[in-house]
């Protein structure tokens, strides 16, 4: 039977802290036999940032602004030729940039967003997994990062409703949601097998999965 779509050839991977987006660009990096974008987490300003030290923030920004147009912008402008599987998108680093600047700050980083936006092409499909913050705090502590350790509560919550309110009104690509509160793809097999089998069925628009019987 001939094939009645085209499967996405650059899919990124998104959701907040320990929510499993590496983890899953990885499973599918070797399913689809694709290159895998990793972002970029050798932030020299990320500890200062999570003791709350003044101005860190904006240098965090920034830092992470430019190391992921330079990732991003190396797959070219149009949809690359080859698969792709990315753990993010460009579009997150502006979630964390509305949360964490002051106004005077956002100026100066939207001038350089918009500027680098215009070089960076958009996925075919976003998958974006979301969890509840409880279920996130459990990971993180299950992760048992110092540095991550000294994420407030508060902050977890506020990233996790940005996450949620920038998705609500995503449309530069096909979107798929997946609620990973209480599925996991590396213990249960089914789960990963359900997706993939959604993988290969087109997705149009915004769309939600959840695998059967968990």
């Amino acid at each position: 039977m001939p094939q009645l779509f085209e499967p996405p050839r650059y899919i990124a991977i998104e959701g907040p802290i320990r929510v499993g987006k590496s983890t899953l660009a990885g499973i599918l990096a070797e399913q689809m036999n694709a290159r895998r974008v990793l972002e970029p987490e050798a932030n020299p300003y990320l500890a200062s940032f999570y003791r709350g030290e003044g101005g860190s923030a904006f240098r965090l920004q920034m830092y992470f602004l430019i190391e992921r147009y330079r990732q991003l912008r190396a797959l070219g402008p149009t949809r690359p030729l080859d698969p792709v599987v990315a753990d993010y998108i460009f579009e997150k680093d502006k979630i964390f940039a509305y949360l964490n600047l002051s106004d005077e700050e956002l100026a100066i980083y939207r001038e350089y967003f918009a500027q680098f936006r215009r070089e960076i092409a958009a996925p075919d499909l976003v998958i974006y997994l979301k969890a509840t913050p409880e279920v996130l705090r459990k990971r993180v502590a299950r992760k048992n990062l110092k540095a991550e350790q000294q994420l407030s509560d508060e902050y977890l919550e506020e990233v996790v409703k940005a996450y949620d309110h920038f998705f609500f009104h995503y449309t530069q690509s096909d979107l798929l949601v997946i609620d990973t509160s209480e599925i996991d793809f590396v213990e249960r097999n089914r789960d990963l097998q359900e997706l993939l089998r959604r993988l290969a069925e087109p997705i149009r628009g915004t769309q939600y999965f959840l695998p059967l019987g968990s």
